[in-house]
């Protein structure tokens, strides 16, 4: 029977990186400690929670479902011990050497990301940076959990979960590559537009789908001749063809300034509302010392841009 008393806090720690890694090995890899260790860890766990908690199949270590209904309120409370700790430390970023992890768009790895290196490389040289892209259903978890600091982009689900700060708002334009017997003014006619070929840009972030819900909601119906994950292959694919693709300016910009006589872009025919772009962080770290310091960079840095535009 699990109780106070009889609970090692280091045993909590195998158990959410078996959880999380679904293999002994990696977890002991990531712990630092042996397969044997780890072994004997889960063995200790099973004795007091009275279940198998994992299974090893084909596919790993599988959580049976008491395991399951265990993870959330063990990582909180590993969460609550590290919040714990980190008010007996000082942060001070230019000794620091803490790992922060922030979610982005691939728009916003491309746009900002660079930025954010040169300053944190000056002002927090051993501090490190994870970007990962994880959905839009797992985000709220990952806040509370402190599996994530940050998360960034057009994310209205996150606003009554979460604390965030309004960046910049978006709008969106039409880009395609420079050639003979484009229109000269800076927008598109509505039959011009619909008589393009498209470049559909299917990204998880809400706000691509929002400029899709728009279209459709004003009877939009563009002709789509590819569509692609991500933008990063997007210039390429637009220089060597006559396609057109519907992006956030920002985008549009960088490409224009990268490739200055291959592409143009105009005004959209229809109207399409703006998207708001946050930076979303839970209320559990807001004080947090090194979550401040670099949810200040993030709101200082982006707003920049937002004003710029």
């Amino acid at each position: 029977m699990a109780t106070f008393n009889n609970m090692d806090l280091n045993l909590l720690r195998v158990f959410q990186a078996i959880a999380e890694e679904r293999s002994l090995t990696l977890a002991g890899n990531r712990l630092h400690l042996s397969q044997p260790a780890v072994s004997y860890a889960l063995g200790r766990l099973r004795q007091i929670f009275d279940d198998p908690l994992f299974i090893r199949t084909k596919e790993g270590m599988q959580p049976t479902p008491t395991a399951i209904e265990l993870a959330k309120p063990i990582s909180r409370a590993l969460q609550a011990v590290q919040d714990a700790l980190r008010y007996t430390e000082r942060f001070d970023p230019a000794t620091s050497t803490r790992v922060f992890r922030a979610s982005m768009t691939d728009v916003a790895e491309m746009m900002f990301l660079p930025d954010l290196c040169e300053i944190l490389t000056e002002q927090a040289p051993g501090s490190r940076l994870q970007v990962e892209q994880v959905a839009p259903a797992h985000l709220e978890e990952a806040l509370r959990t402190g599996q994530l600091d940050f998360a960034f982009g057009n994310l209205p689900a996150l606003k009554p979960v979460t604390h965030y700060e309004l960046l910049f708002r978006e709008n969106y334009v039409c880009l395609m590559r420079r050639r003979d017997g484009l229109p000269q003014r800076r927008h598109l006619e509505l039959d011009e537009f619909l008589a393009m070929s498209h470049v559909l840009v299917e990204s998880a972030e809400s706000s691509h789908h929002q400029v899709e819900n728009s279209f459709r909601g004003l009877g939009v119906e563009r002709k789509i001749s590819l569509s692609i994950p991500h933008f990063t292959v997007l210039p390429r694919i637009l220089e060597k063809s006559n396609l057109v693709a519907t992006v956030p300016l920002r985008i549009a910009k960088l490409f224009q300034s990268e490739h200055p006589e291959s592409f143009v872009s105009y005004q959209l025919p229809v109207e399409i509302p703006t998207v708001d772009v946050t930076l979303h962080w839970h209320q559990a770290f807001d004080n947090d010392a090194g979550n401040s310091w670099l949810r200040q960079i993030f709101i200082d840095l982006l707003q920049q841009y937002g004003r710029s535009s």
